[in-house]
């Protein structure tokens, strides 16, 4: 398993691994304020730059690094963006970070050539990105917008997209933050401020909390590689936890 790991001012940090026994390791030292994971052709990715002063001040001190986990070398990918949060790596190899501080609390697409643009005007205080591979979309949640959006981008044709889901309760208060699918497209969406883990049908978008009073959570993904349960959700909390859910 990989993990952000900041320092409590949100600045330093690193990207450490942990084994199913608990045993862990650093994949990546002296990051700087550590963001989204994400992982495509073998290769890590993940952002640095992602703190709040950075963002609400606008400063373009945020990254992408791409890491080998065999040989542990690494490359700068991307360079000047400011407080890249969420990470994806979409299937043609482009990225795409989030922002939920600032001026603009957008998207970010940058593409394998270098060049990078704003994509899906009009979705604000974005966080939370996941490439859902039965609709094809980018998943993206919002965070401190009044309504918590669970929202679908179509990378060919970003300005249309759509509302997936509006979860119940002032914006705010939940706090969204990461989300994951499983194989049958149903959507899971971690929410700090409430403390819940919430699941929403993919037929029918009913949703309701799975997990509740899992303090600041922050991610969630399922179980993949020797020893972790692929049918169990892993919970990561901005105090440091990791959490088991599993179905009953």
């Amino acid at each position: 398993m990989l993990l952000s790991q900041q320092t409590p001012d949100g600045t330093g940090g690193a990207i450490v691994t942990r084994s199913p026994s608990g045993r862990t390791g650093v994949l990546a030292r002296d990051v700087d304020g550590p963001g989204g994971i994400a992982s495509s052709g073998g290769h890590v990715y993940f952002t640095t730059g992602n703190s709040l002063v950075s963002g609400l001040v606008g400063r373009t001190d945020g990254t992408v690094f791409s890491v080998d986990p065999e040989t542990g070398s690494s490359r700068v990918v991307a360079r000047g963006l400011t407080q890249p949060n969420g990470l994806a790596v979409l299937p043609d190899g482009d990225l795409v970070v989030s922002r939920d501080a600032g001026e603009y609390t957008g998207l970010t697409l940058v593409r394998t050539n270098g060049t990078r643009a704003r994509i899906a005007p009009g979705l604000t205080s974005t966080n939370g990105l996941w490439w859902d591979a039965v609709r094809q979309r980018l998943l993206v949640t919002t965070t401190f917008d009044t309504v918590t959006r669970i929202a679908a981008v179509d990378p060919a044709r970003p300005e249309r997209w759509r509302t997936v889901v509006a979860l119940d309760g002032f914006g705010p208060l939940n706090a969204a933050d990461d989300l994951t699918t499983d194989a049958d497209g149903h959507v899971y969406a971690a929410l700090n401020a409430s403390a819940n883990v919430v699941r929403i049908d993919a037929k029918n978008r009913a949703r309701c909390v799975i997990a509740d009073r899992v303090p600041l959570v922050s991610s969630v993904r399922f179980g993949a590689g020797p020893g972790w349960d692929s049918t169990s959700l892993y919970a990561t909390s901005l105090l440091g936890g990791l959490y088991r859910l599993s179905p009953r």
